[in-house]
């Protein structure tokens, strides 16, 4: 059986993975954001200047808690925040299927 702290763990291990782009996924820059297309489903998402920049540092392969440090730093958000924030950036983009981990 799981416990508490297994699941705290297991959360904390998914923000630290290596991500890429789905195969049938393109990313396109566009200004200061950036737009996936899914070419398998026909459909694309525009992201706004901040989760553009978080997508393409952790494909990039940053460290996310360098990504979280520098993020609160410049938001003024503290790092539970920020960190909670990518991870459930991370899962809507997984739960899409527009990237995985590697």
């Amino acid at each position: 059986m799981a416990t508490a702290n297994d699941c705290v763990r297991a959360e904390k291990r998914e923000l630290t993975l290596a991500l890429q782009l789905s195969d049938h996924v393109t990313m396109t820059s566009v200004d200061d954001s950036v737009v996936l297309l899914d070419e398998r489903k026909g459909r694309y998402w525009q992201l706004n200047s901040t989760a553009a920049g978080i997508l393409r540092e952790l494909v990039a392969g940053s460290r996310p808690e360098d990504l979280r440090d520098r993020l609160a730093a410049a938001s003024g958000a503290d790092r539970d925040t920020v960190e909670r924030d990518m991870r459930d950036f991370v899962r809507q983009l997984q739960s899409a299927g527009l990237i995985s981990g590697r």
